[in-house]
């Protein structure tokens, strides 16, 4: 005891003796230049994220018109708890989560398909992942206007194909809220799913191929390999495009704006959403305190359905 004892002591004295070296001023100079370089990244966020952000929570607490957004009255959380007894706010809430669900769903699981063929070398794969990129590089303007001509209720291309099938033509603009939901959602499948398609097939590509080998090896068919191995090894991209895809439900604006005409979302609200109620609310019926309560209530709803989607996704991946 007595020598570990002096050895500890040795040490201690060692320390003291040699006092430890100060950081050459060049190091100094470079860890500040460092902040400098990402400084104007946090200045850009901070005026044009955070500060309209929070403004916007301190608008939602007040009743106020966008004629005169100078004049606020307090209301505290009156504008929240409003929302919850609102018919239309409940609706457009009802109808971004089915047409996220209908559109995202498909659309995710086309993709996984579409990267899966094009991961085999096959003749043309290069203009196949071009042509995958067409509808996402397409106006979203110019994409819907087209459609509405495909869904038009006398001449469109959707009702003569169905007349083959004895069906009536269908007025798909102020048709029932599951005919106008399934076209708003085909726009967004077409535009979308080669995108996600792109990211799955790099997501693919950088699963190491001797797995394949030796799966084959054991004698697994490509199916087979496609559950065991592709799959898993796709978890965290899969879980970055739900979530993605989550968020741009809840944003949803030009799609059914354009397909509507307008902010309500069809004769009887079937696909108004809640981007589109929330600027009827804001700049239609100039409730803009009403209209910020609504974007908050979109920001907390986006982060519980990202949360539900992470938490789902890492369960299936621990029984896995």
């Amino acid at each position: 005891m007595t020598a570990v004892r002096e050895a500890h002591a040795g040490v201690l004295a060692g320390t003291v003796g040699h006092p430890r070296k100060r950081r050459p001023r060049y190091a100094l100079i470079g860890s500040k230049a460092a902040y400098l370089y990402v400084a104007p990244f946090f200045v850009v966020f901070a005026i044009f994220g955070l500060y309209p952000l929070l403004y916007t929570g301190w608008i939602s607490l007040h009743d106020v018109s966008l004629l005169n957004i100078n004049k606020m009255t307090w209301v505290g959380f009156h504008n929240y708890t409003s929302l919850w007894t609102n018919h239309f706010f409940l609706n457009a809430l009802t109808n971004t989560i089915t047409i996220g669900i209908i559109s995202a769903v498909p659309q995710l699981l086309m993709a996984l398909g579409i990267a899966h063929l094009l991961n085999y070398r096959m003749k043309g794969s290069i203009a196949f992942r071009i042509a995958m990129l067409m509808p996402y590089a397409t106006s979203v303007v110019a994409t819907t206007l087209i459609f509405g001509e495909l869904y038009s209720r006398d001449f469109g291309f959707v009702n003569w194909f169905l007349h083959f099938f004895g069906v009536e033509p269908i007025n798909w603009v102020n048709a029932p809220k599951w005919q106008s939901q399934l076209a708003v959602a085909s726009i967004v499948i077409w535009r979308w799913t080669g995108y996600n398609a792109l990211i799955y097939l790099a997501g693919m590509q950088a699963i190491p191929h001797e797995l394949y080998e030796a799966a084959a090896i054991d004698g697994a068919n490509r199916w087979q390999q496609f559950r065991k191995i592709t799959i898993p090894s796709l978890r965290p991209t899969i879980l970055f495009t739900v979530v993605v895809s989550t968020i741009g439900s809840m944003q949803m604006f030009a799609e059914p704006y354009l397909f509507g005409s307008g902010t309500n979302g069809g004769g009887n609200g079937q696909y108004q959403t809640l981007t589109l109620y929330l600027y009827q609310q804001g700049w239609q019926y100039n409730h803009l305190g009403f209209a910020a309560a609504v974007a908050w209530t979109m920001l907390v709803v986006c982060l519980v359905l990202v949360i539900i989607n992470a938490m789902l996704t890492n369960a299936r991946g621990r029984r896995g």
